[in-house]
């Protein structure tokens, strides 16, 4: 069995759990292959490096992030790409997507033995269109539209199959997976949803309106915005809060569901409320 390890390498404690899930999964009988950049860490451990973070999911059986919730989110598109499950060890302070604590490492050693459970999540396809042709991006958490550096109000226009739905004066519209549901959108008011579920969840940013709400849409939608910025403003597009890119108002943005999806695994059978409220717990201490 061929398993990737991806390590936040900007945490010691990141690099110090790795180094243990390493020995556990070479004296398992498993062959270890990490990223490029981990190779001055990690060359002695007896692992195998691979080139390119493509090629790393693609010659993997499944892949392990070391890390928090962003290590496993960047990690996670990699390997919807190449149909890979994933496993996150949390080492950060929440880690609401993590499986695994620290103290449950040894857990790990389920994957081996294929006493794993696994569960398939819907990621979102965001489409720029603008005149000088089209960008697509994948989304694990969210996609969010909202104003540049100034903050003023937006106009956003909201169509649904092509017939326009809503208008909306407001910091942004946030749009999310129902993984993403304890992100972004939930500081922003939005519902908490099972991640097994299959919808698109559209929350706005600070409406300038008392009746502006979270709207789910079911999973074969198409949504579309459109932009009007005020005068000296900018605004943004942001996926997952790691690629940026300004939109201008010829542009129209399509969310859609993506015809990949992320496959995470866990080590134990959990109830994901009762997981959430501990969760929600630690962040008030």
């Amino acid at each position: 069995m061929k398993i990737a390890i991806v390590v936040n390498l900007t945490k010691n404690k990141a690099i110090s759990c790795a180094e243990r899930i390493i020995k556990l999964f070479r004296e398992c009988g498993a062959e270890v292959i990490m990223p490029v950049e981990c190779k001055h860490i990690f060359e002695g451990c007896g692992v195998k490096i691979a080139k390119k973070t493509e090629q790393l999911f693609e010659v993997a059986d499944m892949a392990v992030t070391v890390g928090g919730d962003g290590t496993i989110i960047h990690a996670a598109k990699y390997a919807a790409c190449s149909n890979t499950p994933l496993i996150g060890v949390n080492v950060g302070r929440l880690g609401f997507a993590a499986d695994v604590e620290i103290d449950e490492i040894d857990d790990l050693k389920k994957l081996i033995s294929g006493k794993y459970y696994s569960e398939k999540r819907l990621l979102l396809n965001v489409t720029v269109k603008s005149p000088g042709g089209e960008r697509s991006f994948l989304a694990v958490n969210d996609a969010v539209v909202t104003h540049g550096t100034l903050s003023k109000i937006v106009d956003f226009t909201l169509s649904l199959n092509g017939e326009e739905l809503n208008k909306y004066r407001a910091d942004g519209l946030l749009f999310s997976t129902p993984t993403g549901s304890t992100a972004y959108s939930l500081s922003a008011g939005g519902p908490i949803i099972s991640p097994w579920m299959e919808c698109i969840l559209m929350t706005p940013v600070c409406p300038h309106s008392l009746f502006s709400r979270s709207v789910l849409f079911d999973v074969d939608s198409s949504l579309s915005v459109s932009v009007k910025i005020p005068k000296g403003c900018t605004c943004v597009l942001s996926i997952d809060g790691e690629t940026n890119m300004g939109i201008s108002e010829s542009d129209i943005i399509r969310i859609e569901k993506s015809d990949k999806y992320l496959t995470m695994m866990s080590v134990k059978k959990r109830n994901f409320y009762r997981k959430l409220n501990e969760k929600l717990k630690e962040r008030e201490l």
